[in-house]
């Protein structure tokens, strides 16, 4: 896990480049909303107007001939659309989807009855036939996160659902720790997947490097995304940099703020209210300093490609291996977190994930380098947003506001953090969401087919 350390050995100083930089409905009881505009998924996650950044970061890491980068970033947006649509149409018989290609032009929804197959053909996927459910392996793997509570992890650092091959996995440095793990979990014979490994997550820590803020006067962390509270402005990062009420400082040293929440270990997310003196932005920055900007939250399936900015690397681009994976750090064990192929190195942590112009999360850990490569691990900006009540700072400025949590059929409102499949009204309609995402004040499920499918 990511562990809080002094400059005494309490607290490690971990590092990365961030986003905070100074300086009515209407009712239609009677008949349905008039159809609106339609817009491609690409177009409104912002897919067809990429930051140049990430284009030539993507190229360089993921091997990408000129052209190839846009492509793929249209192709992952039209995917998701897509992918979400077939979730809730095969209901509990899904098991979950990815894409694959340089282009990331083929997508794959496995499903466990076959009597789906021509569904699947219908929207443009390949289907595959498998043995569980993606319910199926999520209770799986929570069997192993409750054992992973009281069970030692040292030797099986991180255990996740791998979706693509339809089973959960557990990486461990040896295999009789695997086994041991699996067996005290109750799964013996359930089969689960083993990847033995040399590798252990570790903190991304004490390089100096990037727009710092310290905890304290004695740690040193970077931000993540840039966050609205109601009218307070402040940044989301990761929860062991810092416990509530500590104060922090600029890069400057100027004072700048204060922890208003942290989890960790469990999960790894913090938020900081800022002063006056500090401008919120949906500014992320890119190689070579330049800025890019975030429009939105919407997470990217399996396999989609995905960037970070570090202040130790810089700007390094990979793709999307997992969702849902616990990591056991020496600190404690994080769960929900998402593995990536991008390299990290120490003083990256902390950084944001970004795939195309929407936010993924902040780094929490990996192993490697950015020289014979490496694993890293994020933390969901999603889950940030929904637990203390925020609201991504994105371009063009967003409106809402966070809305406390109703029923299944709770009315849409900008703000709230929408799971796949959730169910909302809107304008007297019934919509059930495509792709999990923050929504915003004009994505609205009317204007927007590619978050929202009307029932």
């Amino acid at each position: 896990m990511l562990g809080r350390h002094t400059a005494a050995g309490r607290r490690v100083a971990l590092t990365a480049l961030g986003t905070l930089v100074l300086t009515g409905a209407t009712s239609a009881a009677t008949a349905a909303p008039p159809p609106a505009p339609a817009s491609t998924a690409a177009q409104t996650l912002g897919a067809d107007r990429p930051p140049a950044a990430v284009l030539r970061a993507m190229e360089r890491d993921l091997n990408l001939k000129p052209g190839q980068a846009e492509e793929r970033l249209v192709n992952e947006a039209e995917a998701g659309a897509r992918a979400g649509r077939l979730r809730n149409a095969l209901g509990k018989h899904f098991a979950g989807a990815w894409v694959r290609g340089a282009t990331s032009a083929e997508l794959t929804v496995a499903t466990t009855d076959a009597a789906d197959v021509s569904a699947i053909k219908a929207q443009g996927a390949k289907a595959v036939v498998v043995k569980r459910t993606l319910a199926e392996l999520q209770t799986l793997k929570n069997t192993l996160d409750s054992t992973a509570r009281t069970a030692k992890t040292r030797d099986t650092p991180v255990w996740y659902v791998d979706v693509p091959a339809n089973r959960v996995v557990v990486q461990a440095t040896k295999q009789s720790a695997a086994t041991d793990f699996i067996k005290a979990a109750g799964l013996e014979g359930k089969d689960v997947g083993v990847r033995v490994s040399t590798m252990r997550p570790r903190l991304l820590a004490d390089v100096v490097g990037g727009e710092a803020y310290y905890i304290e006067s004695s740690a040193r962390c970077s931000i993540g995304f840039s966050v609205t509270k109601d009218q307070q402005q402040g940044f989301a990062s990761a929860g062991h940099c810092g416990d509530q009420g500590d104060s922090t400082t600029g890069y400057n040293m100027a004072n700048q703020g204060t922890f208003q929440s942290s989890t960790f270990p469990n999960k790894d997310m913090s938020w900081i209210a800022v002063n006056s003196d500090w401008t919120a932005t949906a500014d992320v920055k890119g190689e070579g300093g330049q800025r890019t900007q975030v429009t939105g939250s919407v997470q990217a399936l399996v396999g989609a490609s995905i960037c970070r900015s570090g202040s130790t690397t810089g700007w390094h681009c990979g793709t999307i291996q997992q969702h849902d994976t616990s990591v056991s750090y020496a600190q404690g064990t994080v769960d929900g977190l998402t593995q990536t192929t991008v390299c990290a190195e120490p003083g990256d942590s902390g950084g944001p994930y970004v795939s195309g112009s929407q936010a993924q999360g902040v780094t929490s850990g990996g192993s490697g380098n950015c020289t014979s490569g490496g694993t890293t691990f994020y933390q969901p900006i999603n889950p940030i947003l929904s637990d203390f009540g925020l609201v991504l700072k994105t371009a063009p400025t967003q409106s809402g506001t966070p809305a406390p949590p109703e029923n299944a059929a709770e009315t849409w409102a900008a703000g709230r953090v929408y799971e796949a499949g959730a169910t909302v009204t809107h304008a007297g309609v019934r919509y059930q969401c495509l792709q999990s995402h923050q929504a915003q004040g004009g994505w609205s499920p009317v204007a927007t087919p590619a978050l929202w499918e009307r029932l």
